[in-house]
């Protein structure tokens, strides 16, 4: 295995929890079975998720504390609209506080009911938005996504001939965008093309639909590129984000990922009346048009990470990490999704826990017992989040069952990871003792953040 290290030094620590496996067990029972109502102070490695767990550089903390807090007109406002267009070459530039509140801003004006927005694979507070405007999101993966252990180099693409299909079906003046997930983080953190991308565009542009990324690992996505597709290889990150913005109308971006930071997100358009339309929303659920719900040394902490982000250097590290903990998985036996993708490394619930039924929650049942082994919290990407039901009441299983381990940039080293990859590999190994589980209580939208579980 390559060896790689980390491009910087530690300047401030934080510790961390280590608790027993008795606590643990009392914990995540407490918690009912549900790792997103567990307390960070009973966490050892958070795996949770990618999203705001960044640890932010010293340029990024001195620049919070320079912050212009005036209302509007912050000079940080203006730095983070600089940065944001220098990168996408949007026209408009609408902040928002974090990423789905930018998809709430964008759907509420660009959707309705019975409005289809197709993607290359919704995630899921992208779904929750558009169905709570009462629109109906669909997925359009390439077929090889579906099988994971298929190696493919873009596996997180758009099938366009069933896009095209899609519109020819449903009817162009029924479709008020097309969304494209940079990378593809249902998929398993794949990536996208940017051959997929052009495609993409050429392909809506003949329908009159315009395309929308949900750019949030834009710059993880750069970097496959450059890796992966012939012809980028001597182009710069920045080149390579510029030419994938290129084709787009616009953007929705949780900046809470490749932002760096830990809070913040922002809309893109080159569309003058639905920049007029979004900066209304804005201000009557969100705040002024120059700040978006964020304080404003958050927009210059934003700005600082922009310009870190599309470091070449910083990224090898980012993605080297994560098949790092990938390649130890696999060494393990443990079944995982492949290829290894940019921001997590997703277990193949299937495959992990085949003895229990996909209506019974293995991905949930695995989480929780990652949990137990390790005071390791990670996130069921599956049946749980994404399991339907028909008008019969019959379950309706997804094609993927996951178990995200999400790596929080700059934060943990390769000691964690090992510890983590052990912690795993135990649970696999003992995977026969894994039980089902059934929801003893759920709401009525993205279940899986709040629902509560027990053991069948």
């Amino acid at each position: 295995m390559k060896s790689y290290f980390e491009p910087f030094k530690i300047k401030a620590i934080e510790e961390i929890p280590i608790t027993t496996r008795s606590e643990r067990e009392k914990y995540i029972k407490e918690a009912d079975y549900n790792p997103f109502s567990l307390k960070s102070d009973y966490i050892t490695i958070d795996l949770l998720t990618d999203s705001g767990t960044s640890a932010m550089s010293s340029k990024q903390w001195a620049a919070i504390m320079d912050g212009d807090e005036s209302y509007a007109g912050s000079r940080n406002w203006y730095e983070f609209e600089k940065e944001v267009k220098k990168i996408t070459g949007f026209k408009h530039i609408i902040p928002a506080h974090q990423g789905r509140a930018a998809e709430r801003i964008l759907f509420a004006v660009m959707s309705g009911p019975g409005k289809i927005v197709p993607n290359n694979t919704h995630f899921d507070t992208t779904r929750g938005n558009l169905e709570y405007n009462e629109a109906i999101a669909i997925d359009v993966p390439v077929p090889e996504s579906e099988d994971p252990s298929f190696i493919a180099p873009f596996k997180g693409n758009m099938d366009i001939a069933a896009l095209e299909k899609l519109i020819i079906e449903k009817g162009k003046e029924n479709i008020p965008l097309c969304i494209i997930t940079i990378t593809n983080n249902s998929g398993g953190g794949q990536p996208v093309s940017m051959e997929n991308i052009r495609q993409t565009k050429e392909l809506l542009k003949k329908y009159d639909i315009p395309l929308y990324l949900d750019c949030c690992r834009f710059a993880e996505n750069a970097y496959f590129i450059k890796k992966r597709e012939k012809g980028y290889e001597n182009k710069s990150i920045l080149e390579i984000s510029q030419e994938m913005f290129s084709y787009a109308d616009g953007a929705t971006m949780s900046a809470k990922k490749d932002g760096l930071s830990n809070i913040g997100g922002f809309i893109g358009t080159n569309d003058d009346k639905v920049a007029e339309a979004l900066r209304t929303n804005l201000i009557v659920t969100e705040g002024f048009i120059t700040y978006g719900g964020l304080a404003r040394r958050d927009l210059s902490a934003l700005a600082q990470g922009f310009r870190e982000v599309v470091n070449e250097r910083y990224l090898e590290y980012r993605v080297e990490q994560v098949n790092f903990l990938g390649q130890l998985l696999m060494e393990g036996g443990v079944p995982i999704l492949e290829p290894v993708g940019g921001h997590g490394v997703y277990l193949d619930a299937k495959r992990f826990a085949p003895h229990i039924k996909q209506e019974y929650f293995p991905g949930q049942s695995i989480a929780c017992e990652i949990y137990k082994e390790g005071g390791i919290r990670c996130c069921e990407i599956g049946s749980v989040m994404f399991g339907t039901y028909d008008e019969q009441g019959n379950f309706i299983a997804p094609t993927l069952e996951l178990v995200r381990l999400a790596i929080p940039r700059r934060v943990y080293t390769s000691d964690h990871l090992r510890y983590v990859a052990e912690s795993v590999i135990n649970v696999y190994n003992n995977r026969e003792q894994l039980q089902g589980m059934k929801i003893t209580w759920q709401p009525e939208f993205l279940r899986h953040f709040t629902a509560k579980f027990d053991y069948i």
